[in-house]
């Protein structure tokens, strides 16, 4: 018996990193997991694994996002992972890179959850697990200027999802990592003028003197997924980086 056993989960973002270690382990636990991202080539990696099917959407687009969730009759769990990292203050962030990144950390999770909402309203029954960040209300992080702020932009929906549907028998909670040891990261490390100064850098700043793997976020995504967490959470104390913690209802 899986901890999931007979969940249907829907995610985004599932081609690489957090998205595809969370994917592997639904299904790992019994779930039936409906793999999303808009890299089809990387989700290819994921056919074949039992439990997991995979599909192409881009989750910014209402229409496709409407589609996605008419191919369900139902939905336990909706894990929202879909994100952007862009790297400066705000005098280095172009009206182009603020609406690029909100549409895609905040506005894909709005049609996400505005889209299947109403099926797990009509079970009473529904779990939505939201990807924040520790960069975001909770702590001003320097050259993240707009991703934290769509972060935080994250926990604030979160929070008023959880309040308007607690009653009903929906649990909304997001994850709010530290630095998570990932392709992207490791993509923009690179892109850096002095890669290595730059690896060194993400480094220092790493109290227990790693990353988070994506592994640790997916198996706490696995709790919020089961019925180990029957009401959802309130503050899960901080602990130093790399672990994630939660935030749900306040």
């Amino acid at each position: 018996m899986g901890r999931l056993d007979g969940k249907v989960i829907v995610l985004s973002a599932a081609a690489q990193g957090i998205g595809r270690a969370a994917a592997i382990a639904f299904a790992k636990e019994g779930a039936q997991v409906t793999a999303t991202d808009i890299n089809g080539e990387k989700l290819k990696e994921l056919e074949g694994i039992q439990g997991i099917k995979t599909k192409v959407v881009d989750v910014t687009k209402r229409d496709q996002v409407e589609a996605l969730a008419k191919e369900h009759d139902h939905v336990d769990v909706l894990f929202n992972v879909a994100g952007f990292v862009h790297h400066g203050s705000i005098l280095d962030c172009e009206e182009a890179d603020w609406d690029f990144t909100m549409n895609t950390n905040v506005r894909s999770m709005y049609l996400m959850c505005k889209a299947f909402l109403p099926k797990m309203l009509a079970k009473k029954s529904g779990n939505i697990i939201n990807m924040a960040s520790v960069a975001s209300s909770i702590k001003g992080v320097v050259n993240r200027c707009v991703y934290s702020t769509s972060k935080a932009a994250v926990i604030g929906l979160t929070k008023s999802i959880a309040a308007d549907f607690i009653e009903q028998g929906i649990r909304c909670n997001c994850v709010c990592p530290g630095t998570v040891d990932t392709p992207s990261l490791r993509g923009r490390i690179q892109a850096q003028p002095n890669p290595e100064q730059a690896y060194k850098d993400f480094m220092a700043r790493q109290k227990t003197g790693r990353m988070c793997t994506a592994e640790e976020v997916a198996y706490l995504c696995v709790y919020l997924a089961s019925d180990e967490v029957s009401v959802g959470i309130k503050h899960v104390p901080f602990f130093p980086l790399p672990h994630p913690f939660t935030l749900g209802p306040t």
